[in-house]
C-alpha cells in the first residue's frame, strides 16, 4: 500500500479518483452512467439513484470513456476497440449487470460515426472504415417475447443501410417518436462546416439544411438534438451565421428557422430542458464557461450562478435543477447541482489543489492573442513550458488540468495559447489556419512568447515547447522552423510526418486533411510539405522528446518512426517512449510514468539558470 504522504502532490492529481458528469436515461431519470478513474484505469460505471448502488460496468485493460444508456435504462451500450485503436463494434450490458453482447449483429467493425437508440428497440449506427467512407445503418428490434412484447423491445434485427458516402457524416439523432433521423454530413467536402439532412428511417429525406450552400461558404452546423416534447418535431441546432456559434430551432417538417440572439459575446451552444419548454444555455468565452437557463415563451434568459471557473458538461433534469461539472485551474472538478448539492463524490484521496491562472492578451500577426499562465513561487524569469493544446478545434480554458500543474510544482511557469484553430474566439479565429496549416498557429504562439521574454516571465534560454496530439505536431513543426528559440521539445503523439500521417490516418481525419490543405498530398504537395515537421528535421537543434501509441488511428506510429528515424541518421539528440494504447492512455500510472519522462527529460537538457 502506498503512503500518501510519500507521493508528491503532482502524481496525487492524476491517482485522484475522479468522475465525469452523469448522463441519465430519458425514461428513467434514477439511472445514470459515468466514467471514472476509480480502479486505476477510466471506465464505464452504472448508478442506480434509487438505491444508490454504483458497479463496474467495463474493465479491460486500457480502459473504457464512450458509452451511454439506452432510453428506458435497461441497456448499457458502450464501444469496444482494440487497445484504443479506436476500431470495433457497440456492446451492449444490462443496466444491473450481466453478460455483454454484440449492440448491432451484423456490423462489422468500424470507427464510430455515431449512435441513436429509439423508445421501441430502433438502433442506428454510424459507421466509418477507409474502404467504404461513410455509411449508416438502422436495426429494428425483433419482435419481443412475451405476449403482445410485455417484455419490452425486442432484440436488434438485421442492420439495413440508409446512407453511404466518401466523406464524412455522422449520426445526430433520432426524434422521440422515432420516426425521423438527422445526419451531420460533409457531402460538399468541407469537413470544417457540416450541414444537416433529415430522412426517414428508410433514408427517405424529409429536409436538408446547408448554410455552407453547397461548401461555397464557411459557414457549419451542428445537432443539438430533437425536442423531447410529445409531438414536436423541432430541432435544436448549432449555427454560425453571425461569427459564433450560437443556437437555433429547426421545424424539418414545416421548413422554418428561429435563430435565438441572446446577446452573449462568445460560443452558446444550448440543450433541451426534459420538458421540452426551455433550454439549457452554456456560454463559451475568454476561456471559461457559465450557465443560463432560456424560458421558450417568454423568451427570457436567467443566469444560473456557479463558481469562478469553468462548466465543462451540463445536462438539465427533470426536476427542474440543473448538474454540472465544474472546476478552475486551481480547483479539481467537482459534479454539482444548482440546487446547492454535491451530486457524486468520487471515493477516496482528493486531488490537491494548484495555482490560478492569470489571463493575458498579446497582439499577433492575426490579432489579439488569448494566453493562461500558471506560475510557480518565487520571482522570476522562470524556466517556462508552452504547454500547446490538441484539437486544433479546442481551447484551454480556467479548468483543473494534472498536466500543467506538474510543470508547476517542479518550478515551471505554464503558458498556454488559444492560438488561432482555437474554438470560443469566433468562426475568423477558427477557421484561420487552412491552407497554411500549423504555421499561422506559431505564429501566434511566437507573439507570446515574445511577451513572456519581454516581460520578465520566461527565462529566453530555458524554454521548453510541448503538446499533445495537435499540440505534439506544432512542437515538432516549432523546433524545426525556429530553431533558436526553444531549448527542449517534448511532444506526445504529435503528427511528424505529415505525407504519411495522411496516408495512415483515420478516414474521417483524412477528410479534415482535405478541408484545411485545399486537397490530397498529391493535389497540394507544396502545403503539405510547407507544414510537415519531418521538412524541416535537419533545422531542429534542440533536443527532442517523442512518445507514441502504437495502436494510433488518429497521429500513426509509422509517421512518428520516419520522423525518429530521421533524427537518428542525422545525429539529434532525442529519445523516444512507445506504449501499448491509442491517441493517449486512460491509464492513471501509464500516464504519471510519461509526465515523469516528459520533466525529467526537460531537467536534463535545460541549461542551468543564469545568475
Amino acid at each position: 500500500m502506498t503512503d500518501e504522504s510519500c507521493v508528491p502532490d503532482w502524481e496525487k492529481r492524476f491517482r485522484a479518483p475522479r468522475v465525469s458528469l452523469p448522463e441519465w436515461a430519458e425514461d428513467a431519470p434514477d439511472r445514470s452512467l459515468f466514467v471514472s478513474n476509480a480502479t486505476g484505469t477510466f471506465e464505464l460505471y452504472a448508478w442506480d439513484r434509487a438505491t444508490g448502488t454504483q458497479r463496474q460496468v467495463t474493465d479491460r485493460p486500457n480502459g473504457t470513456t464512450e458509452g451511454t444508456l439506452s432510453p428506458d435504462g435497461e441497456w448499457v451500450w458502450w464501444f469496444s476497440d482494440t487497445d484504443g485503436d479506436e476500431f470495433g463494434v457497440w456492446m451492449r450490458q444490462p443496466f444491473a449487470g450481466g453478460e455483454d453482447v454484440p449492440g448491432a449483429p451484423g456490423l462489422e467493425p468500424s470507427y464510430p460515426a455515431g449512435l441513436a437508440l429509439g423508445r421501441d428497440g430502433t438502433v442506428v449506427v454510424g459507421r466509418s472504415t477507409d474502404e467504404h467512407g461513410t455509411s449508416v445503418h438502422v436495426l429494428r428490434p425483433r419482435p419481443a417475447d412475451g405476449p403482445g412484447g410485455a417484455d419490452g423491445p425486442g432484440e436488434p434485427g438485421e442492420p439495413v443501410e440508409i446512407y453511404r458516402h466518401r466523406e464524412s457524416a455522422g449520426v445526430g439523432g433520432l426524434s422521440r417518436d422515432g420516426s425521423l433521423l438527422v445526419i451531420e454530413h460533409t457531402e460538399h467536402g468541407d469537413a470544417m462546416h457540416s450541414a444537416l439532412r433529415v430522412v426517414r428511417l428508410d433514408g427517405t429525406p424529409v429536409a436538408e439544411l446547408d448554410d455552407s450552400a453547397g461548401g461555397t461558404k464557411e459557414l457549419g452546423l451542428e445537432c443539438l438534438g430533437f425536442s423531447p416534447a410529445v409531438g414536436d418535431s423541432r430541432l435544436l441546432v448549432a449555427h454560425q451565421r453571425r461569427g459564433r456559434w450560437e443556437p437555433m430551432l429547426w421545424d424539418p417538417l414545416g421548413g422554418g428557422t428561429t435563430e435565438l440572439d441572446f446577446d452573449l459575446p462568445g460560443d452558446v451552444s444550448a440543450e433541451w430542458t426534459p420538458s421540452g419548454d426551455a433550454l439549457l444555455v452554456v456560454h463559451s468565452y475568454r476561456a471559461r464557461a457559465e450557465m443560463y437557463r432560456y424560458d421558450l415563451a417568454r423568451q427570457v434568459l436567467e443566469r444560473l450562478e456557479t463558481p469562478a471557473g469553468s462548466v465543462s458538461s451540463a445536462t438539465a433534469r427533470p426536476d427542474g435543477s440543473v448538474e454540472y461539472l465544474w472546476s478552475s485551474a486551481a480547483r479539481p472538478p467537482q459534479v454539482r447541482s444548482t440546487s446547492g448539492a454535491v451530486v457524486l463524490e468520487p471515493p477516496g484521496m482528493r486531488a490537491p489543489e494548484s495555482v490560478p491562472v492569470e489571463d493575458v492578451w498579446v497582439e499577433g500577426p492575426g490579432g489579439t492573442v488569448h494566453a493562461l499562465v500558471q506560475k510557480p513561487e518565487g520571482t522570476g524569469p522562470f524556466p517556462t513550458v508552452f504547454e500547446v493544446h490538441g484539437g486544433p478545434t479546442w481551447h484551454d480554458s480556467d479548468a483543473f488540468a494534472a498536466g500543467p500543474a506538474a510543470w508547476v510544482d517542479h518550478g515551471y511557469a505554464v503558458v498556454r495559447v488559444n492560438y488561432r484553430g482555437s474554438t470560443g474566439y469566433g468562426r475568423e479565429w477558427t477557421d484561420a489556419l487552412r491552407h497554411r496549416v500549423g504555421l499561422i498557429e506559431l505564429e501566434d504562439i511566437d507573439a507570446v512568447r515574445r511577451w513572456a521574454v519581454g516581460s520578465g516571465l520566461a527565462d529566453p534560454a530555458r524554454l521548453v515547447l510541448a503538446g499533445g496530439s495537435w499540440g505534439g505536431y506544432l512542437t515538432l513543426l516549432g523546433l524545426g522552423t525556429q530553431p533558436d528559440v526553444w531549448a527542449v521539445g517534448v511532444a506526445a503523439v504529435p503528427v511528424a510526418d505529415y505525407v504519411t500521417a495522411y496516408q495512415d490516418e483515420m478516414e474521417a481525419l483524412k477528410a479534415l486533411d482535405r478541408t484545411l490543405f485545399g486537397g490530397t498530398p498529391e493535389e497540394v504537395p507544396e502545403r503539405f510539405r510547407a507544414s510537415s515537421p519531418l521538412t524541416y528535421v535537419e533545422r531542429v537543434t534542440a533536443p527532442v522528446y517523442v512518445s507514441a501509441g502504437v495502436n494510433d488511428p488518429r497521429c500513426p506510429i509509422r509517421q512518428i518512426d520516419n520522423y525518429v528515424d530521421a533524427l537518428e541518421r542525422l545525429g539529434k539528440t532525442h529519445e523516444v517512449y512507445r506504449y501499448d494504447a491509442g491517441h493517449g492512455s486512460l491509464v492513471v500510472e501509464e500516464r504519471i510514468k510519461q509526465v515523469r519522462l516528459e520533466i525529467g527529460f526537460a531537467e536534463r537538457y535545460l541549461p542551468a539558470a543564469s545568475g
